[in-house]
């Protein structure tokens, strides 16, 4: 990093957090106690500053990283500055457990976005600086910077976790998965993605190789014709079936097998991936959860996903490759059809903006999920072709992941994109500066947007006597 860079980053990251103080302390006057998943958080944290390390909440589906975290830090800050009573461990100091990680974030993305493109030499500071700024304040990840929530902690140790890996530090990385495993289970996918990616670097040097004895220019390993899909597929069985190449590859992943095995083997002794609340949080095959993630991804990054160019590229392909789009056409239908699910959450609590997108557009017409069909298959052509400057086995790698994380969610919930979108957005080229100011602004109004809308519109249920406030 460059001197001038650096103090521009300085600089911009300490406005950022300095906004953050500012919009923390706005939403700690107006809510000052504990509101939604909060009510279980909060208390939970407070009994493990009291010491009582036995006592749980049956209705917190996660493990206690959260709040191991908050009293590793809460409990030494109270010593040090001689606080006491009911500021220590309050709902307002918990919360800002997740201010800290929102600035360690801010941090760990700048360190992604230039360990990632440090072979592009085109890409500048300055879009550097504005990627981080505006990934740092992606809406869904942003809001819950403000509460006590799983997330911003789970997306500081993913990264962390991510950052270690690239740079080769593999056992540190699997360390810092498993503090990621102990925010929140699912992030066991994360942990493989790690090691995935080591294996496509492996793959992807022997493709290369392989190409090379045969001096076979014409196909790369980011081609997409069939008869390419037939020779990698016949180089992954060879490959992997190899016990010379099965060792390597054990020898360099074996910090993340370690921690897979002790994943499954929680899962055994737990009897399921969810600690709590388990009849709220079956797992199923909710294939339509990819269509909801492209559309979601589509939405907030529309200036790279939604240009007139890509709209003329994805109409030629339509052109030329009829029958392919047709099938995958006609799976999109068949897989909605068998695998939609409407979790009773989705449904009843009109605190969520998830909760007004599908009474507002499922709802509308048994038939509104099929015809958004074509707009699902456009997004998933512009999310891949996005990403085409990535080796295939990479993005094999990432999409068994996304599968992963995505698929098996009953419930409908923006949060559980947040991972899946960021590592997507680290890894896609840069984009002019026009369309980083665009997608920056874009970031600042929808977080003014939802931000005005928790704190102003407000509203009460019949039933209770309790302020009900809008939110992701």
């Amino acid at each position: 990093m460059e001197r001038s860079e650096a103090y521009g980053f300085s600089a911009v990251m300490s406005g950022a957090f300095l906004l953050s103080c500012l919009l923390f302390a706005a939403i700690n006057h107006r809510q000052r106690g504990p509101y939604m998943d909060e009510a279980f958080h909060v208390p939970q944290a407070q009994a493990y500053c009291r010491g009582r390390f036995l006592q749980w909440d049956p209705m917190i589906t996660t493990l206690p990283g959260l709040y191991l975290v908050s009293v590793g830090v809460v409990k030494p800050a109270a010593w040090l500055f001689g606080w006491t009573g009911s500021v220590v461990c309050s709902a307002g100091m918990l919360r800002f457990i997740n201010l800290l990680f929102s600035a360690g974030n801010f941090y760990l993305l700048y360190l992604l976005l230039f360990k990632i493109h440090q072979k592009n030499k085109a890409v500048s500071g300055l879009q550097r600086m504005l990627s981080t700024l505006t990934l740092a304040m992606f809406p869904t990840l942003y809001f819950f910077t403000f509460l006590y929530y799983t997330d911003p902690g789970s997306v500081f140790f993913t990264l962390f976790a991510y950052l270690m890996c690239l740079y080769g530090n593999h056992k540190t990385s699997a360390l810092l998965g498993f503090c990621g495993f102990m925010f929140r289970q699912t992030n066991i996918v994360w942990t493989v993605f790690c090691a995935g990616n080591v294996v496509a670097e492996k793959l992807n040097e022997a493709w290369k190789t392989d190409l090379q004895k045969k001096k076979d220019e014409k196909i790369s390993s980011r081609k997409g014709s069939f008869s390419d899909s037939i020779r990698i597929v016949k180089f992954l069985i060879k490959y992997l079936t190899s016990p010379k190449n099965l060792v390597v590859l054990t020898a360099l992943t074996w910090p993340y097998v370690m921690l897979v095995a002790v994943f499954f083997g929680f899962v055994c002794i737990n009897g399921g991936i969810v600690v709590g609340d388990r009849s709220s949080h079956e797992a199923c095959l909710h294939f339509p959860q990819l269509f909801y993630f492209l559309s979601f991804t589509v939405f907030f990054s529309f200036p790279h996903l939604l240009t007139p160019t890509k709209i003329r590229r994805f109409l030629l392909s339509l052109r030329k490759h009829p029958v392919q789009y047709s099938v995958i056409t006609i799976a999109s239908l068949f897989l909605i059809w068998k695998f939609t699910y409407v979790h009773k959450y989705l449904l009843a609590d009109n605190r969520h903006y998830t909760f007004y997108v599908w009474r507002k557009v499922f709802q509308r017409h048994e038939l509104v999920k099929y015809a958004l069909v074509p707009a699902y298959i456009f997004a998933g052509w512009t999310f891949a072709d996005t990403l085409k400057s990535k080796s295939i086995f990479w993005i094999l790698m990432y999409f068994v992941c996304l599968l992963a994380v995505t698929v098996p969610q009953k419930l409908l919930e923006f949060r559980y994109f947040i991972l899946p979108f960021l590592i997507y957005r680290l890894n896609i080229p840069f984009p002019s500066l026009y369309r980083q100011l665009l997608e920056l602004a874009f970031y600042i109004v929808v977080n003014a947007v939802t931000l005005y809308l928790f704190l102003n519109r407000t509203f009460q249920w019949s039933n209770s006597d309790e302020i009900q406030r809008f939110m992701w």
